[in-house]
């Protein structure tokens, strides 16, 4: 191949990409549309979009009724059947779900447990659950990876889950035992770094080029940064780590936990039990604490939302976010008083720093982490889709 043929591919391979960006990310596209955003001139995207058909990661769609004049141009979409599995240990429940490179669901499963998931059994539910799909629900799709989201300290450069405290996980390599077990290209990542790209891509962050995730779960408190539109990883790919924070805690009859980190503080397992519950989903603890009239529930709430205004003002003060998301049961705690939060947020703060930042819930809701999973198994196909396919 010449080197001006090199190049020519080079640059249609590009190009494709780019395309399939725009549609992963903005939504139905006309051609039109398509030309404008890319610069590219009419015939060229045609024939781009006739190769992404042709791959079967497009199709064009007929446009809708319009009182325009001229002739209206085709709807440029996604192909429904290209999808990613996404995967979510927890301490009390294993939660997967197929998710289209539109971003919509298109199966998911929670499966609750009474014991600490091993890696060997984590790995052996996801394949029987990809087993079951593909003769059901996902018969037709093209599976192109398998991401998961786990909480605890996962390596950048290989996936290594170096150490998920709650579940009881160290140096585990997730990543060679899920290839195995699946066949599937496979990325890990840490469950709350995972989140912060879903809601800064789908969410509530949407738009917004700095901003701090906190993610609230059953194995405690995680973050994520956004930091000039970018996900900030740090050197090993463990940054983020706010529940491990020591935050202060003006008033000593709030402190319940002695010498404890801000997630031994603002807990998930407290808000369970001050709402009578042994275990529950998101949604139903929330439902639960909305719902209850018990004086200690009220003031649990009330504790947790001071404590965790404390650390949200030292974030704020040390990377200066334009927003806030908080996901999980701090969502709940938030949405209890969102505005006496952000309040309270701002008074800790800097005045300059916090004058500007804005506190809101994950848009995505229980979704949010499987989103952010399968955000990063799609990320080869999204860079080079036709080299991803190939490899399939």
């Amino acid at each position: 191949m010449t080197d001006r043929a090199t190049t020519f591919e080079a640059v249609r391979r590009a190009n494709l990409a780019r395309l399939v960006r725009i549609l992963h990310l903005e939504g139905p596209q006309s051609r039109a549309q398509l030309t404008a955003t890319t610069g590219l001139n009419r015939s060229t995207i045609a024939d781009l979009v006739a190769e992404l058909a042709s791959i079967g990661l497009a199709e064009e769609l007929p446009p809708a009724p319009s009182t325009r004049a001229g002739r209206p141009s085709p709807v440029v979409v996604t192909h429904p059947s290209i999808m990613a599995i996404a995967a979510n240990p927890e301490v009390d429940a294993l939660a997967l779900a197929a998710v289209r490179l539109d971003g919509t669901v298109a199966a998911r499963r929670r499966i609750e447990v009474d014991h600490l998931l091993t890696p060997a059994e984590t790995v052996r539910l996801v394949a029987e659950t990809i087993a079951s799909w593909r003769t059901d629900d996902l018969r037709d799709a093209r599976l192109v990876g398998l991401g998961f989201a786990v909480p605890g300290l996962v390596r950048g450069v290989d996936g290594m889950v170096r150490n998920a405290p709650h579940l009881d996980w160290h140096d585990v390599p997730l990543h060679e035992l899920a290839a195995e077990a699946t066949g599937l290209p496979i990325v890990v990542g840490n469950d709350a770094s995972l989140g912060a790209v879903a809601e800064h891509l789908f969410g509530a962050g949407r738009g917004i080029d700095n901003l701090v995730y906190l993610n609230g779960g059953a194995s405690g408190i995680g973050g994520g940064l956004i930091v000039h539109g970018m996900p900030v990883a740090g050197a090993s790919g463990y940054a983020g780590e706010f529940g491990q924070n020591r935050p202060g805690i003006p008033s000593t009859a709030d402190r319940l936990a002695g010498d404890g980190v801000l997630e031994d503080e603002v807990s998930r397992a407290r808000l369970l039990a001050v709402a009578r519950l042994v275990s529950a989903d998101e949604p139903t603890l929330a439902a639960a604490l909305a719902a209850s009239e018990l004086p200690d529930a009220r003031e649990e709430i009330a504790r947790q939302r001071r404590i965790l205004s404390t650390a949200l003002a030292n974030a704020v003060n040390v990377l200066n976010p334009q927003m806030i998301v908080l996901g999980g049961f701090l969502a709940t705690i938030a949405e209890e008083g969102t505005g006496e939060l952000l309040d309270d947020v701002r008074s800790l703060a800097m005045p300059a720093a916090g004058e500007d930042v804005d506190i809101r819930s994950a848009a995505l809701g229980e979704d949010r982490l499987l989103v952010g999973a399968a955000e990063a198994a799609f990320a080869r196909l999204l860079d080079d889709p036709v080299g991803a396919l190939a490899a399939l």
